[in-house]
């Protein structure tokens, strides 16, 4: 890596994208919302509480920006210094006030390959699996693994947002994932190419939430009620 060109991008992040971006997370359960991004500055993705965005003069990075009074910066800084360099995982070579610097990771998401009826080989699933193992291995706990936060490049697995694997809470995002791939896309959507329009996936995926939150708040009232009866 280019020192010298490292430093001026970072340099061209603090003088012409931070002071100018307009950020913010309205819903901590949507994606953030740019409301303003200097040119030539592109956006790449938002999660909840932060977006990520590239230079065109400079395509081998990328800046994730948290918005303003949302959490997770540190705890993000401090899983990329346990990772340090695996090839299913991207690096941080620069973070500060509220920012990362990261390594970018070129791809397509397994929720982008549904919509598009892309096909995906099995070594996705095995190269993410045998990345969650190493992240395990490195103290850490793989949570939030879900069809947006991983991808395919050239029939191999990547893994895009590890910025919740400090949360040591079971997480069964990937394990359900990886359930619907095997009973679902490799039997019925991918012999048939099937595709799916956003709308549907986004059914899924808030459909899914739900279930998840109905499942815990049962889980709650039925210990508190055992709890209350012994």
């Amino acid at each position: 890596m280019d020192g010298s060109l490292i430093d001026q991008f970072i340099e061209t992040v603090h003088q012409e994208l931070i002071p100018r971006l307009q950020i913010e997370s309205i819903d901590p359960h949507d994606p953030v919302k740019i409301s303003y991004l200097p040119h030539p500055w592109q956006r790449l993705g938002a999660g909840n509480y932060a977006a990520v965005v590239y230079h065109p003069d400079y395509p081998n990075w990328v800046v994730k920006i948290y918005a303003p009074g949302r959490p997770g910066f540190e705890e993000e800084v401090e899983v990329y210094r346990r990772i340090g360099s695996h090839p299913a995982f991207s690096e941080c070579l620069y973070a500060t006030e509220g920012f990362l610097i990261l390594k970018r990771l070129h791809g397509v998401t397994l929720y982008d390959c549904i919509h598009r009826g892309l096909r995906i080989p099995k070594q996705v699933i095995r190269d993410i699996d045998e990345a969650l193992d190493y992240a395990r291995r490195r103290g850490l706990y793989p949570h939030d693994v879900h069809g947006r936060n991983v991808m395919m490049h050239h029939g191999r697995g990547l893994v895009v947002d590890i910025s919740d694997f400090l949360q040591a809470e079971k997480c069964s995002k990937w394990d359900n994932l990886k359930r619907a791939y095997y009973w679902l896309y490799r039997l019925i959507f991918s012999p048939l190419r099937l595709r799916l329009p956003y709308f549907i996936l986004d059914i899924v995926r808030k459909s899914y939430r739900f279930l998840g939150k109905l499942k815990n708040f049962c889980n709650h009232l039925t210990h508190k009620i055992l709890g209350l009866r012994f």
